[in-house]
């Protein structure tokens, strides 16, 4: 086989090394158009893990490579004048000139032919005459734009501006973030130890700051004096270095995350930052490029046709590749957003920068550094009102209060649709399934949206408040949750708007009912879908009577004894589609700019408000995102929405996404409405719910120590398990949850299995 890498280094060298290792008699070159010995980085960081890929790939190489890197196990983080540590990291260092070094040897002692100081062009000038052409060609590769309808690259450039410096500062043998408050705005810095002698020292901040600086602007002698000065503090009189001096101006630069859609095109594959990019927030564009090296030299070698071969190295190495790229993509927004967490207490922003990418857990944590995260808990305990002398439990048990409402815990049971009302009057089904999930150990649990008129309910399996026979039944069901549990009961009270007169769920969601049909309100006349009756919108009349629906029924919830109330203002539901733009397109008072379409939601509540008792809390949920672009309601105007409504007098807001119109493209994943409490509860200073796709208690307790939430909604996990919050305290280890009496003697065995499971795993 002749094979090329265009471009010298780690994954074209690395490349190259690990083909020469499988086929000895292989031509292989690779041409670099600098010198050996120029680099236009600082430091390179690996894992364990990767080192250890490394070694079974080439033990030589991976030997020298050992024998030059800086181990750190600890990551500080220093803010308002404060050090915070935290072990257990396994990362380690090496500087990117000597990696270089080390695998150009490496390359030349199994006769790889190397060609520095040579020109490098696009691939085609090297299809003909090679059987293999390897583009490692960089962020800025020629050959992905030569061949981009068939990369069909993605490359997104990302907000912040950083640059890559050095220093001969040492940061005691911790990856360390400094960030530091100017008058110009923040800038931080990612700095990390890679020999003896020298240090990455890589400087970031927003455009805002980078522009009041003028950084573009200025020479980087004029920015390295800049940030001396900023950081003077920290580097004990050293001074910063730059490698880049062949830029001319700034060498400031953002990041662009780069995904194709296919690596390879004929006999070209693309290798490292050409096909894919990871943030150097998490530190792994050298574990993926190398790690790819080892993947394609495996394929080219076991498969005789060469596309069949590009196919299975794509296949073997592109979900671990999205999933770091993901990682990344959450590490670097957490950066970009950072200014949203810099008023957070120093424990919290530490454990918040901690679990950034979301690939280090709560529990985790816990295994790195057990007496940092017992500090941690402590910490979030305190907070909470628990008491210095309770003990220490995880986030998710810590109280909360809202008015006079007092939770024993984060974690609530969300509102989940059962369709087993008989008229609007709810059922033993429902006294049965709401007082099990009181007893599972939740603090707080929430009806299904209860229904204001018989023509708001969404299906004629929903529940009701508009009938005496309503509130009995609901009254009885309250009762038994006060008293046989602890746990508070809500009731979430809403109206169906144009989404109402549906069948019931597993008989067909959205879709009209084959009969008995009743008419529709909106606030436009726009139907859900093409199969959905056009509703009638709202006159001021129509407005008047349901908001006195809305008020009745949050009489009738304090008179059935509910402990709060929340406000359905989410989901395509009719608060709703006066709320989004996709829904709303009036031409009065009530339609246009936001503060018109809040208009009336705001009446309803402000009704609501006033009707519910002053020392009961009242919760809102809303969609904070028609993820639908800018048509609909975005992320930033979902925090607007939420200051109107706590201004109003909500004390928390539900903060869940989507179902506000079919045009809606949702993005999937295991917490992913986090973000929207996130960017609420930091940027709003509001309390927050967060909901969807939680469903373990690392998630619960991540997205509370991290302060993302106040409180923590899990809907599928309650409805397979009516005691998940017990069940989760037996299996992190907590023996403070308070199990019902008759249940005692399950509650011990299910802790001695655990414990025993416990020690059984430790030996």
């Amino acid at each position: 086989m002749r094979a090329i890498c265009l471009g010298g280094g780690p994954a074209g060298l690395y490349f190259a090394i690990s083909l020469k290792l499988r086929q000895p008699d292989a031509d292989v070159t690779v041409l670099e158009r600098n010198k050996p010995d120029d680099t236009f980085g600082w430091g390179v960081v690996l894992s364990d893990e990767t080192l250890d890929n490394l070694e079974v790939n080439d033990p030589i190489s991976a030997a020298v490579i050992r024998s030059h890197f800086a181990y750190w196990d600890d990551v500080a983080l220093i803010y308002k004048d404060q050090k915070t540590v935290s072990s257990g990291h396994g990362f380690c260092g090496i500087g990117r000139m000597r990696l270089l070094q080390i695998l150009q040897d490496r390359a030349r002692e199994l006769g790889v032919n190397l060609q520095f100081e040579t020109e490098v062009h696009a691939a085609s000038h090297y299809m003909d005459e090679y059987d293999l052409v390897v583009a490692c060609d960089g962020l800025n590769s020629k050959t992905r734009l030569e061949f981009q309808e068939t990369f069909q690259p993605d490359i997104d450039v990302r907000k912040c501006q950083f640059i890559w410096l050095g220093t001969h500062q040492k940061f005691d043998d911790a990856f360390t973030f400094i960030f530091e408050k100017t008058d110009k705005g923040w800038i931080w810095v990612h700095a990390y130890q890679f020999d003896d002698e020298t240090a990455t020292f890589i400087v970031e901040c927003n455009q805002d700051t980078f522009d009041a600086y003028g950084f573009g602007e200025k020479s980087q002698e004029e920015t390295i004096a800049i940030c001396e000065e900023i950081f003077k503090d920290h580097l004990g009189g050293h001074a910063l270095m730059t490698n880049a001096k062949h830029i001319r101006g700034s060498a400031w630069i953002q990041f662009p995350r780069v995904l194709c859609e296919k690596w390879s095109h004929k006999n070209v594959v693309l290798l490292g930052d050409a096909s894919a990019t990871a943030h150097f927030s998490i530190g792994s564009g050298s574990k993926l490029a190398m790690e790819s090296a080892i993947s394609l030299a495996d394929h080219v070698t076991e498969e005789k046709d060469i596309e069949v071969a590009f196919q299975k190295y794509e296949d073997a190495r592109r979900l671990e590749v999205l999933r770091l790229q993901s990682a990344a993509r959450n590490s670097l927004e957490w950066f970009e957003d950072v200014e949203r967490y810099l008023d957070l207490d120093p424990v919290q922003l530490n454990y918040s920068m901690l679990t950034r990418s979301q690939r280090i857990s709560h529990e985790n944590l816990r295994e790195r550094d057990a007496k940092w995260l017992e500090g941690a808990e402590r910490w979030f305990m305190e907070q909470a009102g628990a008491g210095a002398n309770g003990p220490v439990r995880a986030p998710m048990f810590a109280p909360f209060q809202l008015r006079d409402m007092k939770l024993e815990n984060r974690v609530v049971v969300s509102p989940m649709a059962q369709y087993k009302a008989v008229d609007g009057c709810p059922t033993d089904w429902h006294l049965i399934h709401y007082g099990e999930r009181a007893k599972g150990g939740a603090a707080l649990v929430y009806t299904e949206m209860t229904c204001v008129s018989p023509e708001g309910r969404i299906t004629p399996g929903c529940p009701g408040l508009y009938a005496p026979e309503h509130e009995a039944a609901w009254k009885r069901l309250v009762d038994f949750t006060h008293a046989e549990t602890d746990a508070k009961i809500c009731c979430q009270i809403g109206h169906a708007g144009r989404k109402g007169s549906t069948r019931i769920g597993w008989e067909g969601m959205d879709k009209p009912l084959a009969s008995g049909n009743w008419d529709l309100v909106s606030a436009s006349a726009i139907p859900w879908s093409d199969e959905n009756a056009v509703p009638r919108a709202a006159t001021r009349a129509d407005m008047d009577k349901i908001r006195d629906e809305f008020v009745s029924a949050a009489r009738m919830a304090d008179r059935s004894g509910f402990d709060m109330i929340e406000l359905h203002a989410a989901h395509g539901y009719l608060i709703s589609s006066f709320i989004s733009p996709l829904s709303n397109t009036r031409t009065d008072e009530y339609g246009g700019p936001l503060e018109n379409r809040m208009r009336y939601p705001l009446e309803v509540f402000n009704a609501m408000r006033a009707a519910w008792p002053e020392n009961k809390p009242m919760s809102v949920r809303i969609s904070a995102s028609d993820w639908a672009g800018d048509d609909g309601v975005t992320p930033e105007e979902a925090v607007e929405i939420a200051k109107m409504f706590e201004a109003a007098g909500a004390d928390i807001i539900d903060v869940s996404a989507g179902q506000t119109s079919t045009e809606g493209q949702p993005v999937y994943g295991r917490m992913f409405q986090t973000p929207f409490s996130d960017r609420i509860r930091n940027d709003g200073g509001i309390k927050t719910m967060a909901v969807g796709n939680i469903y373990e208690p690392d998630h619960v307790n991540s997205i509370l120590m991290a302060g993302r939430a106040d409180l923590v909604c899990l809907a599928r996990p309650h409805l397979a398990d009516p005691y998940w919050t017990l069940h989760a305290a037996t299996e992190i280890g907590d023996r403070h949850a308070k199990w019902p009496l008759p249940y005692e003697a399950g509650r011990d065995q299910a802790w001695r299995l655990a414990d025993r499971a416990a020690e059984m795993e430790k030996v």
